[in-house]
This record gives structure tokens, C-alpha cells and sequence, in this order.
């Protein structure tokens, strides 16, 4: 057996950063930007009105108070996404929306909650013309004013070449007018079942069959992580069967899967990869998750993860993740952690690094973590009460209830004010 450490070092060796690609603006969310993306304009692009009211001229103003008004003549009205050409001279005003482009002359907006305007009921329904409106509160100049440029100016590096993009990088990329984008394309990731005892969903069940919850599960993480998921299926546990399904992942950037690594008669994964590809490894020290195998099948980096449906999501966050996350070109493959008091004791009796399911909560300024029922590999209901999972040192024999570990973070609930 090696280190958890040591078989993720060699699975990382073994995967490329994929080709860019230019792709939708929306559909890239969650991908790395293969470029520097430079502006070739300023946001916003235009002085303009950062609110309803009137656009003056901040001189016109300084007399002005709730008891002595100063009153200005309104000339036009001018509403965002429209300019004028009317100046803003002395003792006149402009009714102007947010938004809208700042008139020549006019060097503030006076709100109109601080114009006689201000106090009716709904000042923004009332009829747009006024003959004059009176401000009850001095301006100082650049009130209520965004200056061009402000935000981004033309000519500046917006975005840097790696980052990650959200939701945020997607507004500032449409700021600029950017219907695409120039991302690391998304690996697709071939996900395969063996086992004669599966059978696939919809169908009935025969004695000593069970569903292929698996190919799911692990499809929905290799979503969730940014890859894209392609179901094989089930591959039976006969050797042609097998080769002939992993000759269809071929096409794929990863294959994962699950079954027939263990040391069992009928476990074909580890004894088919000997002889159309090459294994690298296929034991690693941890629980769950010991019969873990790594290869290619030609070009494709292949990982065959345990079948038990515990072994099997463990085993992806810990080495499949990574893969996709550093094929997408992203730096940082670490899920975030956190040290938590573990309020039951476990006992670690053979030496391997045990991944413990558990819930992690806030409780004062501690993180406290709680097991989730019987962690045995076939359980996989423990993983969805989980959130985390606690970790028991190679060389600890037990930890017992109140000491601390480390939590590998799954998830950050909502209802939760972590």
C-alpha cells in the first residue's frame, strides 16, 4: 500500500491541463480563464446619475435648507439610456433617472428625496414635466455622480489568465460586452459500473441484485467538481465484456470505475487494466477506500475505484476531484478544513488513515463534529448526513470524544452560521 499522498502525486503526474476554448459566457461558470482579458473601454462609460432626482449645477445650491428653498427653472427630463444635448446653465435643473448620462454643466444630483418632490407619495409616478422644482439641501459637487471610469478603465487587465470564474467574473465579462469567453475546456469524464449483481434503474430486482446507485453518485460529483459526465453503464464481470467498455472510454479525458479492484475471484477491473493498459497503483492506505486502482487504458488516465458506494465518493473527493480540478486548470485542488472537537471516539485497527463521516457545526467559537451513524463502507446514508469528513491519523490508534481533528470539508451548510 501507499500513502494518500503518495497515489495523489501520481495521479496528478499523470493528467494534462486540457486545451482552452471559446465558449458562451454563461456556460462558464466554474471554469479557468485562459487569458488575460484586457478592457477595451471604461465602465461605466459615461459621468452618469447614481440616483433619481435632478441634475444641477452645485453652486446653484449653497443657499439651500428646509426653511429657505432655492428654487430652479427644470428645462427637460432625461431617462438612462438617453443623452441630451441641453446644458445645464445658472438657476436651472434637469430631472434625470439613475443611470442616465450626466448633462453638460450639471455637476451634482440632488436626490429627490431632498427636493419639495421628495415628499409626495410616489415621486417617480408623478407626471414627468415640472416648471421648477426647489432644493432643500445644499450640493457639493460630484454628489450622486459615478465618473466614468470609475469601475474599469479602458486599457486595464480586468481579469487575469487562471482566474476562477463566478458569478461576479461573469457580470464584470458582460460588463464589457463579452458574450464569451476563453476558458480550459471541461474534461468529460466516462463513468463505468461492474458487477453482475447490478441492474440498472427502473428495472426489478432479482434475489442477490442491487441498483447501480453508483454510476450516479459519481457522475453527480464529477458535475459538481466542473467535469462533464458520460454514463457507460455496467460492464459485467467478464473480461471481453469489460475491455469492449472501456474501448468506448477512450473518447473521454478520465475514466472512472467502480467494482472489481479488490482482491476478489471475480474483481476483472485491476487484471484487464494489466493487460490492455498499464496500473500504477492499486492499494492505497486509507479507509475506506484501500482497493484503489490507477492507469491508463491508452491515452486515458484511468481510476477504478472501490464498489462500495462509501469507498467509492471518498475516494473520488480524494483523487478524482483533484484530476478534473487541475485538467480545468485550477491551482488549488484542497478542500477547505477545519479543526472541530469530535464528540464520539473512534479506534483506527489497522494502521491506514480512517475518513470518518461526520456533520460539522458552530458551537460558540468551536467547531463541533458528530459522527453519522455506522460508518461502514456500504452505508450510504452516512455520507448524506455528512458535511465533512474527520480524519483519524495513520498512526493514531483511537480518538477519544472531545479531542480534536481535522475535518475535511464536503460541504458549508446554509442553516449554519459557520
Amino acid at each position: 500500500m501507499i500513502s494518500v499522498e503518495a497515489a495523489l502525486q501520481r495521479v496528478l503526474e499523470q493528467v494534462e491541463q486540457l486545451p482552452p476554448e471559446e465558449a458562451p459566457l454563461l456556460e462558464t461558470l466554474g471554469q479557468v480563464l485562459a487569458e488575460d482579458v484586457v478592457a477595451h473601454l471604461d465602465v461605466p462609460p459615461l459621468d452618469n446619475a447614481a440616483m433619481d432626482g435632478y441634475a444641477v449645477r452645485a453652486a446653484d445650491t449653497t443657499a439651500a435648507d428646509e426653511h429657505s428653498p432655492v428654487s430652479l427653472r427644470v428645462i427637460a427630463d432625461l431617462a438612462a439610456g438617453y443623452t441630451t444635448d441641453i446644458v445645464v446653465g445658472p438657476g436651472t435643473a434637469i430631472r434625470i433617472m439613475t443611470g442616465a448620462p450626466l448633462p453638460a454643466e450639471a455637476d451634482a444630483v440632488v436626490q429627490f428625496e431632498h427636493t419639495d418632490e421628495g415628499r409626495r407619495v410616489n415621486p417617480r409616478l408623478e407626471p414627468a414635466r415640472r416648471e421648477n422644482v426647489a432644493i432643500l439641501v445644499p450640493a457639493k459637487s460630484g454628489l450622486n455622480v459615478r465618473r466614468a471610469g470609475e469601475d474599469i478603465r479602458a486599457g486595464q487587465v480586468v481579469l487575469r489568465r487562471g482566474t476562477a470564474l463566478r458569478p461576479a467574473e461573469l457580470g464584470v465579462l458582460a460588463s464589457l460586452g463579452r458574450s464569451t469567453a476563453l476558458v480550459y475546456r471541461r474534461p468529460l469524464v466516462a463513468v463505468l459500473s461492474t458487477g453482475d449483481e447490478l441492474v440498472p434503474l427502473g428495472q426489478p430486482l432479482r434475489p442477490g441484485q442491487i441498483y447501480n446507485s453508483n454510476s450516479y453518485a459519481i457522475a453527480a460529483q464529477v458535475r459538481r467538481t466542473g467535469g462533464v459526465p458520460l454514463l457507460l453503464g455496467i460492464a459485467r464481470d467478464l473480461p471481453e465484456e469489460l475491455i469492449a467498455r472501456l474501448h468506448e472510454a477512450r473518447r473521454a479525458d478520465l475514466l472512472i470505475t467502480t467494482g472489481g479492484v479488490s482482491m476478489g475471484d471475480f474483481d476483472v477491473v485491476k487484471n484487464v487494466l494489466a493487460s490492455e493498459g498499464e496500473v500504477t497503483f492499486w492499494r492505497v492506505r486509507m479507509k475506506p477506500g484501500k482497493p484503489l486502482a490507477f492507469g491508463r487504458i491508452g491515452p486515458t488516465p484511468h481510476l477504478g475505484l472501490p464498489g462500495n458506494p462509501v469507498s467509492a465518493m471518498v475516494t473520488f473527493e480524494m483523487f478524482a476531484r483533484p484530476a478534473i480540478l487541475k485538467m480545468m486548470g485550477k491551482g488549488n485542488y484542497r478542500k477547505p478544513s477545519v479543526r472541530a472537537t469530535l464528540e464520539q471516539g473512534a479506534r483506527n485497527t489497522d494502521g491506514r488513515r480512517v475518513y470518518l463521516r461526520a456533520y460539522v457545526r458552530k458551537v460558540g467559537d468551536d467547531f463541533v463534529a458528530s459522527l453519522t451513524g455506522p460508518q461502514g463502507s456500504h452505508i450510504a446514508t452516512s455520507m448524506t448526513g455528512a458535511n465533512g469528513l474527520a480524519i483519524l491519523p495513520e498512526d493514531a490508534a483511537e480518538v477519544r470524544p472531545g479531542e480534536r481533528v481535522q475535518v475535511l470539508m464536503l460541504d458549508w451548510p446554509e442553516d449554519e452560521n459557520l
